[in-house]
């Protein structure tokens, strides 16, 4: 019997692990894929979460993280605005990332089942308030693993939402994420302090340095936006290359993959922060849009406050039922607001004419953008 079960390794479980197996407890983390790998993400951190990362452990500037103190934007027609970052951000890949927190993980006396996906997640028993005290984690190939608490650290969108039939797999989900890895001749000719939003028609496209000298380039478009071009190469070339920007950026730059990394049907639909008895965190809790730049600073935040409450249930000092109400309104309370304003901002951009018009309103009204980064970026964890 394990104390905590985590199914899925990014940076939401390796964080939630960390902590919890730092407290004593015995952790096991299910991952389906075996360190280090590739994710599809724009690999930008708000800085939110940078001395947290410190006292973990961390050491950034030795895994080579990027100082991101400035943000632009670019329309289809290639029109620009700059500002700086009001807290500012470090680029790092996922690579690179996800490696360090696994060692610190395994140091820390997590055990790790990698290259498993789980199929079903059962729980069993009740204790005094009539809610589950262990669960049972069962794999594809028939493996079980039981423990007293489970967290859902899965991602964007998993076998187990269909199992556990989440709403918002109901709806539509009509997005593409595409990422690169690419590295310029001349290393100097973009701004390695610079987060760059390129905007296209039906998508936007962020850029911005990580490690080596190199850089991160991830887009998201629509899943018919491809379809209508035979495949995400000629879509590039008919669409993306409209801007000018963009056109100049992967004309320029010799791109690290052999071919790019893919996701499907992203959702950016409201999700329960706790389901079925499991503590949601990560993209499995709810998911920003890209535009916002956030989404990873708010898998670690989140994880922290998972972590920290789980700690206080398997302590005996709250029950489940409090445990699981603490954790739906701590994680309202710090990321609510920030998904609704991403998912109203993100109207303004991926349409050439809204595109336009918001660089224009934000070029004349300058503290407006420094609002909508407010709002859509944390304070400090301190």
């Amino acid at each position: 019997m394990q104390d905590v079960i985590i199914i899925g390794g990014g940076l939401a479980g390796l964080v939630s692990a960390i902590e919890l197996a730092r407290l004593g407890y015995l952790v096991t983390l299910i991952e389906r894929k075996v360190y280090p790998y590739h994710r599809v993400c724009g690999e930008y951190i708000s800085n939110e979460v940078k001395g947290y990362l410190t006292r973990l452990g961390l050491d950034l500037n030795r895994l080579g993280a990027a100082d991101i103190r400035q943000f632009a934007f670019t329309t289809p027609s290639g029109r620009e605005l700059t500002a700086p970052l009001d807290l500012g951000g470090f680029g790092i890949s996922r690579y690179r990332l996800d490696e360090a927190l696994y060692q610190l993980a395994i140091h820390a006396g997590v055990t790790f089942v990698l290259g498993k996906s789980v199929e079903a997640v059962q729980a069993g028993g009740s204790g005094p308030d009539g809610l589950p005290v262990s669960f049972t984690v069962s794999s594809q190939n028939g493996q079980q693993w039981q423990g007293r608490v489970v967290i859902g650290a899965f991602g964007k969108r998993s076998r187990l939402d269909k199992t556990f039939n989440r709403a918002f797999m109901q709806q539509p989900s009509p997005y593409v994420g595409v990422k690169y890895h690419v590295r310029f001749a001349n290393p100097t000719a973009y701004a390695r302090d610079r987060i760059t939003l390129h905007n296209f028609q039906d998508g936007y496209c962020g850029m911005s340095a990580i490690e080596d000298d190199r850089y991160c380039l991830c887009y998201l478009t629509t899943r018919d936006n491809v379809r209508k071009h035979g495949s995400v190469a000629a879509m590039e070339q008919a669409v993306l290359y409209r801007n000018p920007h963009l056109k100049q950026i992967f004309e320029q730059a010799g791109h690290l993959y052999e071919k790019p990394e893919v996701i499907n049907e992203i959702s950016f639909a409201p999700k329960l922060a706790v389901e079925h008895h499991l503590f949601m965190t990560g993209d499995s809790a709810g998911m920003i849009t890209p535009l916002c730049g956030n989404g990873m600073a708010m898998a670690i935040h989140g994880a922290r406050v998972a972590s920290q409450l789980i700690g206080q249930l398997l302590a005996g000092a709250i029950s489940r039922g409090e445990a699981e109400r603490l954790y739906t309104a701590q994680w309202k309370q710090l990321f609510a607001q920030r998904l609704w304003v991403g998912r109203q901002v993100q109207h303004l951009f991926g349409d050439a004419w809204l595109s336009e018009l918001a660089l224009t309103f934000f070029k004349t009204i300058p503290p407006a953008l420094h609002g909508v980064m407010r709002l859509t970026h944390g304070q400090e964890i301190r």
